[in-house]
């Protein structure tokens, strides 16, 4: 009784595993078969191609307004993260590729050297909870990596003042501290007495000095005057 039970389990388990092996062999051939059809197909007639605009129309006017307020630095649009960041390959880097890599960047502050100093990230009012928490993810890394990040609603870009001073707040507080001391010292002027000039008064009144203006006319030429 018993050693029939130990065949039929030592049977059940031949069969179990060589269904196993059968079922992973028919799954890998109907991969193999899936990427001969993929690599079979024309990558023109099969995908059409048209041309696109790279920016949204709020994304454009926030490039415009970072051209203005930045006309010595780069700006980028629409860079992937994998290409301007690394990561270590001691796991799957095609993971994080498939989690991060591929979301792009709307905007890319660049110095001359085209070292990123800066991503802007546009974002509407009715983004979906799938893309915001894309949007969080790619955020999280950028700011792991050190890099300022800038979210601006699309219906609230701001002017290339207002974008320097986000961009740079140090130069931002530099400002106000400039105007707060010109209004100091515009208000210790106005406060200030207007100096008057010292008036010296005299004891006496002073005679004219003398001259010889009227003897000259009294010369012995001048004729003399006629008796009436």
């Amino acid at each position: 009784m018993y050693l029939l039970i130990g065949i039929l389990l030592a049977v059940l388990t031949v069969g179990g595993a060589a269904f196993l092996l059968w079922q992973k062999q028919r799954e890998a051939q109907a991969k193999v078969a899936k990427q001969r059809t993929v690599e079979a197909r024309d990558t023109v007639a099969d995908w059409p191609p048209t041309a696109t605009r790279i920016m949204s129309v709020p994304e454009r006017k926030a490039y415009e307004s970072l051209l203005k307020a930045l006309p010595d630095n780069l700006i980028l649009a629409q860079v992937p993260l994998s290409r301007f960041m690394r990561v270590p390959t001691r796991y799957s880097y095609g993971e994080w590729l498939s989690r991060v890599g591929q979301l792009s960047a709307d905007l890319l502050v660049c110095d001359a050297s085209t070292q990123v100093l800066a991503v802007i990230e546009i974002r509407g009012a009715e983004e979906s909870p799938r893309s915001v928490q894309r949007h969080n993810r790619m955020v999280r890394v950028l700011k792991a990596a050190g890099i300022q990040v800038l979210v601006w609603p699309d219906n609230a870009i701001p002017t290339p003042t207002a974008a320097r001073h986000a961009l740079f707040p140090h130069e931002a507080q530099k400002a106000r501290e400039d105007r707060a001391a010109m209004v100091a010292r515009a208000d210790r002027s106005a406060a200030e007495p207007i100096p008057v000039a010292e008036v010296q008064e005299l004891d006496e009144p002073r005679e004219p000095p003398p001259t010889t203006w009227f003897n000259d006319l009294e010369g012995p030429n001048r004729a003399p005057a006629r008796e009436g």
